[in-house]
């Protein structure tokens, strides 16, 4: 009997237990990054305070396939300034998935627009683009699709809608850096595409973002707005209009620049991470996870679990489950229309996954070792065998 305990505990000294947090994100930093943002700090003022920024935007545009792309101060400032370049302002109404970061209705009523909700797909948790039609009324100006966790929207009946009915789109791309539908990447398809590099990203600059296109005259339009509205060419310091300054400090753009040419390195691990998860945890009855559609390429930007209702457990109980075992999660967006500011929308499939999605750790340093040690306790904790 001693000889079997002992056996037991030494088998238990085995097993991994984290010292501290599993976080769910975080970002990888090279001696390439520290290069690049010491040569910015030594070196990036007067003649060169706009070097890397230029170098990095130059760079992205190429990256995503778009002729034009303009540094900004985040994803939120990106997505406000190419809604504002398109002219959206009051009366106008733009359709956008009940599933995304709130920025994207917050921008829209900033500038004095209406966000319209619509439904999401249940397998990419993407815009429907039934929902999407069926929401088009004489006041909608524009369509902003979001690639929410590094899954591709549909972008080609999106587009075909856009076009029928004579809408802009605006893509919200901000999680999808690295993703590709159809051989192109997410933000080259409408007017604007916006990116984000916020600390919890693929790629990160702290905070920053990108505001990409392919249009010679929105570009201009866009980088005029962005200057306060000042006409440089005329006289310095005269204001035409007003406008605004969502800009990216030389600083950011060196450590971008950086996590740029490494974006390759930072999707091929996203997708091994997810590929640990699946293997784990994708025969479990009750849980679905991030579904990749034919001829289309997630970032895996999240490794993330639908729950069913009737599973057995409420989301937030698991959580806390998880988080007593050293595992940090997100929740995932809930539908935006429940927020007391809108009419909450007849959405079934957006509040189901808003209300049971959950994101799990999948930050760049991860481990599979990590990851094992997170299945076993989602199936301690689910009673799953």
């Amino acid at each position: 009997m001693k000889k079997q305990l002992t056996k037991k505990y030494n088998k238990q000294k085995k097993l991994f237990v984290p010292e501290k947090m599993i976080l769910t994100a975080g970002s990888s930093i090279s001696k390439k990054e520290i290069s690049y943002v010491l040569d910015a700090v030594s070196n990036g003022w007067n003649e060169h305070a706009f070097d890397y920024l230029h170098k990095f935007e130059y760079a992205f545009a190429s990256y995503i396939g778009v002729k034009h792309a303009l540094a900004t101060s985040g994803g939120t400032g990106a997505l406000w300034l190419g809604l504002a370049t398109l002219g959206i302002g009051p009366g106008d109404e733009v359709i956008i998935p009940e599933i995304t970061y709130f920025a994207c209705s917050d921008v829209v009523v900033l500038l004095g627009a209406k966000p319209v909700f619509v439904d999401v797909l249940k397998d990419t948790w993407c815009m429907d683009p039934k929902a999407l039609k069926n929401a088009i009324t004489s006041k909608t100006k524009a369509i902003m699709p979001v690639h929410i966790y590094g899954n591709p929207a549909e972008m080609d009946e999106i587009m075909d809608i856009a076009k029928k009915h004579k809408l802009k789109v605006v893509e919200d791309a901000c999680p999808a850096i690295g993703a590709e539908y159809k051989n192109k990447k997410p933000g080259s398809f409408g007017e604007f595409g916006a990116f984000s590099f916020q600390g919890a990203k693929i790629m990160v600059t702290g905070v920053g973002g990108m505001l990409v296109t392919n249009d010679d005259a929105l570009f201009e339009k866009a980088v005029y707005l962005n200057d306060h509205g000042e006409a440089k060419n005329y006289r310095k310091f005269w204001q035409t209009s007003v406008g605004y300054e969502f800009e990216m400090s030389n600083l950011q753009a060196a450590l971008g620049l950086a996590q740029l040419e490494r974006i390759d390195e930072f999707v091929a691990k996203k997708r091994q991470i997810f590929d640990w998860y699946e293997k784990r945890l994708r025969y479990v009855d009750g849980l679905s996870l991030n579904f990749e559609r034919p001829g289309t390429k997630s970032n895996r930007w999240m490794s993330s679990i639908i729950m069913d209702k009737d599973i057995g457990i409420q989301r937030d109980d698991l959580r806390e489950a998880l988080k007593k075992r050293k595992i940090d999660t997100r929740p995932f967006f809930y539908p935006i229309s429940m927020f007391p500011m809108y009419t909450e929308q007849n959405t079934p499939i957006a509040h189901h996954i808003g209300l049971q999605g959950i994101n799990l750790p999948s930050g760049l340093q991860i481990t599979e070792k990590e990851v094992d040690y997170i299945a076993k306790s989602v199936l301690d904790v689910l009673g799953v065998s």
